[in-house]
C-alpha cells in the first residue's frame, strides 16, 4: 500500500470515528441545585435537538443529547446557564449544575401612603416592622425540642415510674422489652438516613447506572445499610463517595442475586 493510500485510510479512520461520536446520543441523567434550595420545575432544553425536560421537586433530570449539543437550564428565579456537552459529561454518572439565583432590580417608584421605593435597603429602614410571634421568639422553654418518635415515647414509658421500687422498668428490663425498644430505635434511625441517601438520586439511576431493578431497589438499599462502612461513609455527606460504594456494592448485590 502506498503511503497516499495510507493516509487516506486514516483520514477515513478519524472522520468515520469522529462522525460516529458526534451522532451517538445517550440519555444524560443530572440534578440542578442552588444556595435558596427551590429547584423544582426547572427547564431543561435541548436547542439542538430541540427536545425538552423539567425537574422533579429535589432537581433531578433526564435529557437525551449528543456530543456537542446545547443544554440551557431556565427558571424565573434563577439566571439562564448553558452548558455544551462534552465528552466528559457524555462520560459522568451524574451531571451536578449549578444555579445562581437572579436578582431582579425594578426602576424606583413610590407607593403611597407608605413611601415604599422597591428598593429593600431603603424601605427596611423607613417600616416598622412588628417582630413575628414564633416560640423561639417568645423564648418558650420548649422552642427547639424535637417530638420524640412513637418508638422513643414508648421506650421513654417502659423505662420510668413512681414509686419507692418502680415495678414498670424493672418489669420491661427482665422480658427484654427495654431492650427490644432500644434496637427499634436505633433501627428506625438508619432506616431514615438510608432513605435520605436514596432520595440524593433517581429511581432511573440506580437502574441505568447500578442495573439493580426497581423492585430490589429497597432490598439494595437494606443491603448497603446493614454495612457498617455505609453507615460512616453516610455520616460524611459527601454524596460522590457514597455513589462510588453504592456502585462497588452493587456489583456484589448482583451476583449474589443473580442479576445480570
Amino acid at each position: 500500500m502506498t503511503r497516499s493510500n495510507i493516509l487516506l485510510v486514516f483520514f477515513v479512520s478519524i472522520g468515520t470515528s469522529l462522525g460516529a461520536q458526534t451522532l451517538f446520543t445517550k440519555q444524560i441523567e443530572g440534578r440542578v441545585y442552588s444556595e435558596s434550595g427551590d429547584v423544582a420545575a426547572t427547564h431543561v432544553l435541548n436547542i439542538t435537538s430541540k427536545k425538552a425536560s423539567i425537574t422533579n421537586n429535589d432537581g433531578f433530570f433526564s435529557i437525551r443529547a449528543k456530543l456537542n449539543d446545547t443544554l440551557v437550564f431556565s427558571a424565573i428565579q434563577y439566571i439562564r446557564k448553558t452548558i455544551v456537552v462534552t465528552p466528559a459529561v457524555l462520560e459522568s454518572k451524574l451531571l451536578y449544575v449549578p444555579l445562581e439565583d437572579a436578582i431582579n432590580e425594578l426602576d424606583e417608584v413610590i407607593v403611597m401612603p407608605y413611601n415604599l421605593t422597591g428598593d429593600m435597603t431603603t424601605d427596611l429602614a423607613r417600616t416598622e416592622i412588628e417582630p413575628v410571634v414564633t416560640a423561639s421568639t417568645l423564648g418558650l422553654p420548649n422552642a427547639y425540642v424535637i417530638p420524640p418518635t412513637q418508638a422513643e415515647r414508648k421506650l421513654n414509658e417502659a423505662t420510668t415510674g413512681g414509686g419507692i421500687i418502680p415495678i414498670n422498668p424493672v418489669l420491661n428490663a427482665i422480658t427484654g422489652r427495654t431492650k427490644m425498644l432500644k434496637q427499634r430505635i436505633a433501627r428506625n434511625e438508619k432506616y431514615e438516613r438510608t432513605q435520605r441517601v436514596r432520595a440524593f438520586y433517581p429511581d432511573s439511576l440506580y437502574s441505568t447506572e447500578f442495573k439493580i431493578p426497581v423492585e430490589n431497589i429497597d432490598d439494595f438499599m437494606y443491603y448497603c445499610e446493614v454495612d457498617t462502612a455505609f453507615q460512616i461513609l453516610v455520616d460524611t455527606h459527601d454524596r460522590f463517595r457514597i455513589w462510588e460504594y453504592m456502585r462497588k456494592k452493587s456489583l456484589v448485590y448482583r451476583a449474589n442475586n443473580v442479576l445480570k
